[in-house]
């Protein structure tokens, strides 16, 4: 059997599907690491990145990925953010393809790496990026500590799940030595 899906440019028309389907496929309830949202979305198509791609079959969006050129830290590196697939559309290459799609974009507008997250209990997509030529640099564990008077004791802390970085990078509450010296945008 013949795979129907392709690949097209992420554009206007798209953006209920690609915001429906990360719906569906995140852990939306992560916070403060998923800020998935029509926003975040948005500021992906707002660029002239070319980096954000969907998957279609029969028109139907089954996968997007959202890349663009804006890394904290790094001008010269680009940023792989969100990537998805249809559960029933899973297991057959098609997160490969964006992933190859955003990158080549990427590299093409002067990218000279290519930076993705990973949640670290997220096998699937750690793999997927391993096998697509990402390699692991380093780990990042979000400590928290919370007031124990706001405490009850039916209600215990719950910890945060490891792979934060982003989202409080994004907002400005993690820094480090990479921001020394930057200027703020």
């Amino acid at each position: 059997m013949a795979d129907t899906v392709t690949l097209a440019p992420m554009d206007l028309e798209h953006l209920r599907e690609v915001l429906d389907l990360g719906n569906l496929v995140f852990d939306v309830t992560l916070k403060p690491y998923t800020s998935w949202s029509l926003t975040a979305i948005a500021e992906h198509l707002d660029t002239d990145d070319n980096a954000c791609w969907v998957a279609l079959d029969a028109g139907r969006v089954v996968g997007f990925v959202l890349g663009s050129m804006e890394f904290e830290f790094r001008e010269d590196w680009a940023y792989l953010e969100w990537i998805a697939v249809a559960p029933d559309h899973q297991g057959r290459g098609i997160a490969r393809r964006l992933v190859d799609a955003c990158c080549h974009a990427l590299f093409a507008r002067g990218a000279g790496r290519v930076v993705a997250d990973v949640e670290a209990g997220n096998t699937a997509s750690a793999t997927l990026m391993t096998n697509q030529g990402f390699q692991a640099v380093t780990t990042v564990t979000l400590f928290v500590r919370s007031n124990p008077d706001e405490l009850t004791p039916e209600e215990p802390a719950l910890p945060l799940p490891p792979g934060t970085k982003r989202a409080l990078i994004r907002s400005g509450r993690l820094t480090g030595d990479a921001q020394r010296g930057k200027r703020d945008r």
